[in-house]
């Protein structure tokens, strides 16, 4: 095979260094599945991975990209065979092993879903990641007692990937959701994509927040962490679920235990790097494809081709980026 073009990123003692080069197959790391890449995406891990804002790299050098869906070339394992729709998302993709931007990625085949009907590879990438993680959030709360005539549910970094995606998912399921976002300009395309209200977290009052505040959602999806989770901790109806998915705040949580055992709220972590189990993995997939499908889902994503990834990170660190981003890696 000839060589083909990937992007690397290479850590330094001041940074990192991203750029394009020319691969072979036999430079990739080991696995069963050789995936010929259709698309990726860009997720903000693999913004800060990329621009070195984020200790993201688990080795020295690895071909970024978190996320990718192709066609399988050839797979020694069983399950796959060579034509095989396929997506590979988490995991160690993209960094400790050679990820998504690259023509071609050989990957472990228990990394490895086949498509489920209803998605095409754009899809896959449309979500990524970020849709999966939605996807996984709200199928766990679900699973702890989560229901549209519970209450509101209340989901904050509003215009990103996971918060957009979960805000359509969720209306799309019958649910009253409420979009909290730093972003007032946003507000109408949120409610574009379902959110029944939209709440700017420019008027919550964090520096007091109490124990127990006034019962308000049944649900909640937290992108940052820090006290905006404590916040919604404290405002949790009844045996409220809380889905923690993120702390682009903050890492800190200071809260007491008063929600959770007097008014029995769960609080969730949602893990997409490592799949509970592959089962799941594959039924949140079956969701995305069938009943979490956004019905605006096109209009919600943006397609660049692979020569423009590097212009495109810097929006993610800067917080300038709505919705989703795929990468067309075809030719």
């Amino acid at each position: 095979m000839e060589s083909f073009k990937a992007y690397r990123i290479t850590q330094q003692d001041k940074g990192v260094k991203a750029e394009f080069v020319q691969c072979r197959l036999e430079d990739l790391d080991p696995g069963e599945v050789v995936v010929r890449v259709a698309y990726s995406d860009i997720n903000y891990k693999d913004a800060l991975a990329a621009t070195g804002k984020g200790r993201i790299l688990l080795r020295p050098a690895c071909i970024g990209g978190i996320d990718l869906s192709g066609t399988v070339l050839s797979s020694s394992d069983a399950r796959f065979t060579k034509g095989d729709a396929v997506l590979v998302v988490g995991h160690e993709l993209g960094v400790k092993h050679d990820g998504g931007y690259a023509a071609y990625a050989r990957v472990p085949a228990n990394w490895v879903v086949k498509l489920p009907q209803g998605l095409s590879l754009w899809d896959a990438m449309a979500f990524g990641t970020a849709g999966y993680t939605a996807g996984l959030a709200i199928v766990k709360m679900e699973h702890n007692g989560l229901r549209p005539e519970n209450g509101p549910v209340v989901v904050n970094g509003a215009t990103g990937g996971v918060g957009s995606i979960a805000i359509a998912a969720l209306a799309k399921l019958g649910y009253e959701v409420v979009a909290l976002t730093g972003k007032e300009a946003e507000a109408d395309w949120l409610r574009r994509i379902g959110a029944r209200d939209v709440k700017l977290r420019k008027d919550l009052d964090l520096a007091k927040i109490r124990p127990l505040d006034r019962a308000t959602w049944a649900g909640a999806i937290d992108n940052l962490g820090g006290d905006v989770l404590a916040w919604m901790a404290s405002t949790m109806k009844i045996n409220g679920v809380i889905g923690a998915v993120g702390l682009a705040a903050s890492h800190t949580l200071n809260t007491t235990v008063m929600p959770f055992i007097l008014r029995g709220v769960s609080l969730l972590g949602i893990n997409s790097t490592d799949a509970p189990s592959p089962e799941l993995e594959r039924a949140v997939w079956q969701r995305l494809a069938s009943d979490l499908r956004p019905p605006l889902l096109k209009e919600m994503v943006r397609t660049i081709p692979f020569d423009q990834l590097p212009g495109a990170f810097d929006d993610f660190v800067q917080g300038r980026v709505r919705g989703r981003v795929v990468v067309d890696l075809n030719p």
